[in-house]
Order: structure tokens, then C-alpha cells, then sequence
């Protein structure tokens, strides 16, 4: 090539469509022509809205916890019972997220190191869903905050990148996680290549039969990928020996990754969901989508994320949430789980474990029981997709014209064997069994966490999240 800038790398780091028009960080593109700065150092022409400028990468993660009134409960010692302590959770995660973990700072500082690759592919789009809304036939505005693509195709990275960064900065060398769908397994694996850290993934059976390209593509990131239950550890074994032709779940998977980092001090543990360091990672997300929406004058009415174990869904609304106590907005928010699994609408709010085998730490959550195995399903956002066309449905129904947002975690291209079901017309609806939740729930120690809180309570300090030394 003659020139650098060929049509073949000049990409626009912020460019993006919304239907057929050209968008630059959440602004329509159509008056005052202007040079655009590309991703490869280049210059183009582009038009920008007069008296706009493009959104940028937040320079700070968002921590939820400082603005709640009322303190989540404090985690526990699975052995104790009593209120974990840092240094219980070390030979699981490096200082500096553990420190993340117990902060109540409202703002936590993004490194630079994490920035540089976060600008990769972020600021991230918020596209209009033009063509959906012409076929709902409905008033409403649909907005989706598109994160699929991040290089590992999914939001997870904007927390595997910190996570490897802070182990990097501590020396370690090895890390070690579960994966479901794959999304976080991939992830990690392309932050540790980043970072020359080795990386070894426990990926739940049935995804890991189901979907070969996610294994694959952590494999070509150097990630080692094994098929959860597993014989390498005393808690995959004990799975196989009751069942050999166990579909795996996320909970053994987390019991096996977290009894190998446990025992190597050179390893430690990546979580890609549920814990308040991994959410507030997340936040980028939601804050890049406020400044989308208001560069062009637009306040969502309704919010909806998917849930499972919370980071999307935390990642877009957290944000959302603050500006709502605030006083400065007031959409509804709403949190969509799948039928498959639905620990919110169905679970008991609880102490319980986060793995199968019982070595996390409690925390006080919706569960379905640390030894629930829900039936195989695709976890991708479709839940929340669905929830969105019937939010706009009844809207046409109404006649208002909300303004719905959502967020799209990731895309689909490596679910194909899913697509040729549903073309085959063998995909199943899936659907809780309560019989089966029930002998779950019947498991769940919350008889024996409460009789140990109480006996902590008559003895002294433990009686609320800000006073302990885990203090969030």
C-alpha cells in the first residue's frame, strides 16, 4: 500500500451508526464538516453536530455503595460465619481489588495502563433501534448500548482487563476462573495475553459441548480450557462420582477454580460477576451512556438489563441509579432473568454460598440454592431483549412514546449450534421445576448463619456492614 491511512485500517475509534445514519458517540452526524482523528493516527472527514464534541472514555469507575442508605450485609467466613476479614480473601484476589472491594469511595480512579486498552473500543455505541421500533409499529424510542464490540465480543473485558492489570502489578502469574456462556472465560483470556499472565478456565460442561468457538478462541489467547465437572479437582470429582454425565453448572465451576487458586499461592481467582469490584469495573458502561444520552437531549423512562449475575445489567443502571437519587432523573428500572433460572422472582433472600462445594464466601443473596443446577440455556441478553419488545408493545398499546434503553452485552456469532436448532426447530423452552428449587433451598445454611450472627451480635462489634473491618 502507497499510504498507511488505506480504507483498510482507517477506522474511526468513535464512529458509528445509528439505522442509516453516521453517529460519533451518541451525536447524529450531519452538519459542519470536521477531520476526525482514527483509531490508526490518521485523519478523515466526517460532520459533526455544531457545538458537540464526542464522548470519551470515563476516567473514573462508579461505586454504588457510597449513595445506598442502607449498607449491603457483610459477607462471611464459610468455615465462621463471621464477617470476612481482608486478609481471608487473599489467597483468592491481589490487594488493590480487595481494597476495591471494602471502599466506600464514591469514584475509584481507572489507571492508565487499563485506560489504553479500554480505548481499544471504547466509548462503546449507543445506537437507536429504528428498524425494530418500525417493526413493532410502536411510539416508543429503543436505545441499546452495544458492547459487543469489545475485542473478546461481550462487556466482560472492561472488568477482566483491571482484574489481570492489578494481578500483574502484584507479581502474580497465574490466574484461574469459571466461565458459563464463555463470555468471561474469553475475556480473561484476552486480558492475561495482554499482560503475559497464564490463564486456566473451568468452563461449565454443557456450554463448553455447546459452544466449541468460545473455547477456541480462549485456547488462541493461550487460555488452558477445561470441561466442568472436572476430574483435576476433589470438587469436580465428587460431582462425577454422583453424577458421570453432569451438565456442569456455574456454581461447581467456581468450586473448582476457586479450590486451585486456593491451594497455589502463585494463583489467584478472577470473578466476572457479583462482587462489588467486578460491578463497579462495569460502570463505564452506564456512565459513557449518560453522556450519549444527553449530547442528544434524550432521558430514558425505562431501563432494562439482564441478570444473572448481575454485571451487565449493574454496568448500564448503576450510573442511571445515582442520578436518580439525585433527583435528576426518575426512569423505571427493571431487571430480566431468564425462566430457566429465575433466583429473583423465585429464590429466597439469603445467606448461601457462591459455589457448589462451599468454599466462597456467603453473602446474603437471591438463591436458588448453592447446589441448584439449572437446565442448559444460552445466557446471552435475550431475556432482556424480549422484555424490550414487549415494553415497546405496550407502548403501541398506550400510545406513549417512551424512551426505552437497554444493553446489549454482547453478540451471538459464536452461538451458531443454537441458530441451527431454532432453524431445525428443536430449540425447548425451558422452565423452572419447583420441586427441583425446593430440595435446592432446603440446603441453604441460613438456620446456621443466623444462630452464629446472633451469638456475634450478644459478643460485640459485628452488627452492621460500616462497622466491621470488611467495610463497605
Amino acid at each position: 500500500m502507497a499510504s498507511s491511512c488505506s480504507s483498510f485500517n482507517a477506522k474511526p475509534s468513535t464512529i458509528f451508526t445509528k439505522g442509516e445514519e453516521p453517529w460519533l458517540g451518541g451525536i447524529s452526524l450531519k452538519r459542519k464538516p470536521t477531520s476526525v482523528r482514527l483509531s490508526n493516527g490518521c485523519r478523515a472527514r466526517a460532520t459533526l453536530a455544531a457545538g458537540f464534541k464526542p464522548v470519551g472514555v470515563p476516567s473514573q469507575w462508579y461505586n454504588l455503595i457510597a449513595d445506598l442508605p442502607v449498607k449491603p450485609p457483610p459477607p462471611l467466613n464459610p468455615k465462621t460465619f463471621q464477617p470476612v476479614k481482608p486478609e481471608d480473601l487473599s489467597p483468592l484476589f491481589p490487594n488493590e481489588l480487595i481494597k476495591q472491594e471494602a471502599s466506600t469511595d464514591r469514584f475509584i480512579d481507572i489507571p492508565e495502563e487499563v485506560l489504553d486498552i479500554y480505548r481499544l473500543w471504547r466509548p462503546t455505541p449507543l445506537i437507536r433501534a429504528k428498524r425494530l421500533e418500525k417493526l413493532l409499529k410502536t411510539p416508543a424510542k429503543i436505545y441499546y448500548k452495544y458492547e459487543g464490540v469489545s475485542p473478546a465480543g461481550s462487556h466482560k473485558p472492561n472488568t477482566a482487563v483491571p482484574q489481570v492489570f492489578y494481578n500483574a502489578q502484584q507479581g502474580i502469574r497465574n490466574v484461574v476462573t469459571e466461565t458459563g456462556a464463555g463470555q468471561w472465560g474469553s475475556s480473561l483470556a484476552f486480558a492475561c495475553s495482554l499482560f503475559g499472565l497464564n490463564c486456566e478456565v473451568w468452563q461449565v460442561r454443557a456450554s463448553y459441548d455447546q459452544k466449541p468457538y468460545r473455547r477456541m478462541m480462549m485456547e488462541t489467547w493461550g487460555a488452558k480450557v477445561h470441561p466442568s465437572p472436572s476430574t483435576i479437582t476433589d470438587a469436580g470429582r465428587k460431582i462425577l462420582d454422583m453424577d458421570p454425565s453432569s451438565p456442569g453448572s456455574l456454581g461447581i465451576a467456581i468450586s473448582e477454580a476457586v479450590e486451585v487458586a486456593a491451594a497455589n499461592a502463585d494463583t489467584k481467582y478472577c470473578l466476572g460477576s457479583v462482587l462489588n469490584h467486578v460491578l463497579l469495573h462495569q460502570t463505564v458502561i452506564g456512565e459513557e451512556c449518560i453522556k450519549q444520552m444527553e449530547a442528544i437531549g434524550e432521558t430514558p423512562d425505562v431501563i432494562i438489563g439482564c441478570t444473572g449475575g448481575g454485571s451487565n445489567f449493574a454496568g448500564l443502571s448503576f450510573p442511571f441509579i445515582r442520578e436518580k437519587l439525585n433527583g435528576k432523573i426518575n426512569p423505571v428500572i427493571k431487571a430480566v432473568e431468564p425462566a430457566a433460572c429465575p433466583s429473583l422472582t423465585k429464590g429466597v433472600y439469603a445467606y448461601d454460598y457462591g459455589d457448589t462445594a462451599g468454599m466462597t464466601p456467603l453473602m446474603k443473596m437471591h438463591t436458588l440454592g448453592h447446589d441448584f443446577i439449572p437446565d442448559p440455556i444460552h445466557a446471552e441478553p435475550t431475556h432482556a431483549i424480549a422484555a424490550t419488545i414487549r415494553e415497546a408493545l405496550h407502548c403501541r398499546e398506550t400510545g406513549e412514546a417512551k424512551v426505552i434503553l437497554t444493553a446489549m452485552c454482547g453478540h451471538g456469532h459464536f452461538d451458531l449450534p443454537a441458530y441451527e436448532k431454532y432453524l431445525q426447530g428443536n430449540i425447548v423452552d425451558l422452565s423452572f421445576e419447583e420441586e427441583k428449587i425446593q430440595a435446592s433451598l432446603a440446603k441453604v445454611p441460613q438456620g446456621k448463619v443466623e444462630r452464629s450472627l446472633a451469638v456475634q451480635n450478644k459478643e460485640s462489634q459485628f452488627n452492621s456492614f460500616g462497622d466491621g473491618p470488611f467495610n463497605l
